[in-house]
């Protein structure tokens, strides 16, 4: 679908994402109790620019950065075109809330959330635009009960939309957040979705909007169940080797990374999606039977959680 007056709609967008931010690190930051978060607002030369947040050294949370931009420019990044090449020559203009956070204990999990929204133009054409995001989790010692409200608020957020909405964007979760040189998923996923822009503006914000607002509840009542969880050093080792594939794919295969990159992004911004700690280990193998085993055997791998309800 397209419209000839995208841009129209901009503003509404771009103060709701402000106001997301806003909102998140308040509760991120309430969570912690003890670290704060500090802004880096920055500017783009090629056009746009963005607010930078990072909450480092928490009680709870080891680093946690939440990202604002708009970005826009006269050529279409590679990494955009590559998945829709009828984009080719157009130019762009991109606004979004991005977000990763890595916490101190290893019974909490590592989380990743954005919402975006691109308008894609060539004269005499008529404008492109779309929406997309989504958010997915990354346990290093996981919990069933925790796993089934994380898709439980994913699953609420979209009814109101549409029964089909949830299994097909936790589909591309799976399929989308899956590295494929190890044969496993990142984590135990969650929404993904791109490429938005049907039935209209309308809605196609609307769910937008729900996928947003719906983070925090999804995230929060993890985090205030595991926090205080007791672990040693075993468990420490095993997430700082663990972020390890956190690296790998964000670099090696996430759009948002190779976009903001290509794009000229801000590299300090883009790359606050990298954990302030972390190992790799050559040759690493559970032990069998124990906890860290679990996680492979059980978790890293697509499956339908909401089967497990009741």
């Amino acid at each position: 679908m397209t419209t000839n007056q995208p841009q129209q709609h901009l503003a509404a967008v771009q103060q709701f994402l402000q106001h997301l931010q806003d909102s998140i690190c308040q509760a991120l930051q309430s969570a912690d109790g003890k670290a704060q978060f500090v802004e880096d607002a920055w500017q783009r030369p090629e056009g746009g620019g963005g607010k930078s947040r990072v909450l480092s050294g928490g009680a709870v949370f080891e680093q946690a950065g939440v990202n604002y931009s708009h970005v826009f420019g006269a050529n279409m990044p590679a990494s955009a075109t590559a998945h829709r090449p009828e984009l080719a020559g157009r130019s762009f203009n991109a606004c979004g809330v991005s977000l990763v956070i890595h916490p101190n204990n290893p019974y909490l999990p590592t989380t990743h959330a954005n919402v975006r929204f691109f308008i894609a133009e060539k004269p005499g054409e008529p404008a492109v635009w779309w929406f997309g995001g989504g958010f997915d989790l990354t346990p290093y010692y996981p919990f069933e009960e925790d796993v089934i409200h994380w898709h439980q608020t994913a699953k609420a957020a979209l009814e109101p939309f549409g029964a089909e909405y949830y299994p097909a964007y936790k589909k591309w979760c799976d399929e989308y957040f899956y590295l494929k040189h190890r044969g496993e998923t990142r984590g135990v996923g969650g929404l993904f979705f791109d490429d938005l822009n049907q039935p209209g503006f309308e809605q196609s914000f609307a769910l937008m909007r729900a996928v947003g607002e719906a983070f925090i509840p999804a995230y929060l009542p993890i985090v205030e169940k595991r926090k205080d969880a007791v672990y040693s050093e075993r468990e420490r080792q095993f997430q700082l080797y663990r972020r390890g594939r956190y690296v790998e794919f964000n670099l090696v295969y996430d759009r948002g990374t190779l976009f903001g990159l290509q794009s000229g992004g801000r590299t300090e911004s883009i790359l606050m999606s990298m954990p302030p700690l972390v190992r790799w280990q050559y040759g690493y193998q559970p032990a069998p039977g124990s906890a860290e085993a679990l996680l492979y055997e059980r978790y890293l791998k697509p499956q339908d959680w909401l089967r497990l309800e009741g």
